[in-house]
């Protein structure tokens, strides 16, 4: 049976203006035969939980370079599951400004609602992540 690719909407985090590393991922994403509808830098929770209620994404994928993903991503996740979004949610990238990861603020994204958090830049982890999504997914493009 052939995979089917994921519908991904790919995030900055609010405070996060940074873009070359939403184009890398897009490009990553889309050479591995994933449709992805990317927001942008500096995307506000309303905009994040709107754009999740119109797009029903099959995995919502947050970045951010800033040193302040834990922070912002805890917001957003927690938003999305505010807003009822079940789908999965993963978070990458440079997330605290003290250079290494944080088992503590890790633990936290993953209380409040985040299926993985990638938070050492491993990109190998992260695809190996997506090629453990569901085929059967609903919300999969074919």
């Amino acid at each position: 049976m052939r995979r089917r690719n994921v519908n991904i909407l790919l995030t900055g985090t609010e405070s996060d203006s940074h873009t070359w590393n939403l184009v890398y991922l897009q490009l990553l994403l889309e050479e591995l035969g994933h449709r992805v509808h990317n927001l942008g830098p500096c995307v506000t929770d309303e905009l994040l939980t709107a754009a999740c209620a119109a797009d029903e994404p099959g995995l919502v994928l947050i970045s951010s370079v800033n040193g302040h993903g834990y922070r912002d991503g805890l917001n957003a996740v927690r938003a999305l599951r505010r807003a009822g979004f079940t789908g999965p949610v993963v978070i990458g990238g440079k997330l605290g400004v003290a250079g290494a990861a944080d088992p503590e603020q890790r633990g936290r994204l993953l209380d409040a609602g985040c299926d993985a958090v990638f938070d050492d830049g491993d990109v190998n982890s992260f695809r190996t992540y997506l090629g453990s999504l569901p085929a059967a997914d609903a919300r999969a493009v074919a």
